[in-house]
């Protein structure tokens, strides 16, 4: 199946950047390398990846225009044949997370996806990606930190849109969706994301970020005005009831602190 670049974007991640570098510096029994795109941090971020620059393969620091464009260029200096998004907030499960996955990839599939834990500060929660098809449609069915895409995948669909500053994930997904991608799902746990990451954030204020992002993915790929319709719809009940839960939610928090 060739060789997996392993691409983290970071931007002043001192607090969990080593966790990352450690988790792919001693993966076994894999052809791989690393590469980290840094938005010129000015925390101690530098300092811990000049650390092991020794098995870093490639690493940079210098001003970008957001994730998407700091992921577009690692895609652009990384020579793999698949890649995997694994960014500051994020770790593998073990040492031998990549070379698991590798004895499950053939040479076919455009997209290879793996189990992750989503991690919070109390538990760990599995999260399996969703097969394309209509949930495609409204949400993202694949998580990065599990999916490792081929490049050519990446060259078809001119990378990640830049215009985007959280559902770039997404975005690129449904693309691959709409140009017939192949994708294989695994059932096995590839990594772990931390909670901290910009789409994990749960006030109100970033949810309704997100939410508009995710109505601007539908905006871009809708190709036909049934679905245009279907999308209006989907928007006028979707915001309230997620606000309502949101709501609940807060009080329910609000009520077990008391």
């Amino acid at each position: 199946m060739g060789k997996i670049s392993v691409i983290t974007v970071c931007f002043n991640a001192e607090k969990y950047i080593e966790q990352t570098i450690k988790s792919v510096v001693t993966q076994k029994n894999c052809d791989i390398e690393y590469v980290i795109i840094d938005g010129a941090s000015t925390d101690k971020t530098i300092s811990i990846i000049e650390g092991y620059k020794a098995k870093i393969t490639k690493w940079v620091s210098e001003p970008d225009d957001g994730i998407a464009s700091a992921m577009n260029k690692g895609v652009g200096i990384s020579t793999g044949d698949y890649l995997l998004f694994l960014h500051a907030d994020d770790y593998f499960i073990d040492e031998n997370a990549l070379s698991r996955a590798a004895s499950c990839m053939g040479e076919g599939c455009d997209i290879y996806a793996f189990d992750i834990y989503f991690q919070t500060e109390t538990e760990q929660i599995r999260r399996s990606t969703k097969p394309f098809g209509a949930r495609t449609y409204f949400k993202t069915p694949v998580m990065h930190q599990g999916a490792l895409c081929k490049r050519t995948l990446f060259n078809s669909l001119n990378g990640f849109d830049e215009t985007f500053k959280i559902a770039m994930d997404y975005d690129f997904f449904f693309r691959a969706y709409k140009s017939h991608a192949s994708m294989e799902i695994h059932s096995q746990v590839l990594s772990i994301m931390r909670d901290t990451g910009v789409s994990s954030m749960t006030d109100w204020r970033s949810l309704k970020k997100r939410f508009s992002e995710e109505k601007s993915v539908h905006n871009k790929n809708c190709s036909s005005i049934p679905m245009s319709y279907i999308y209006d719809i989907y928007w006028m009940l979707y915001l309230p009831f997620r606000y309502v839960m949101y709501n609940l939610k807060l009080g329910k928090n609000s009520c077990s602190c008391d």
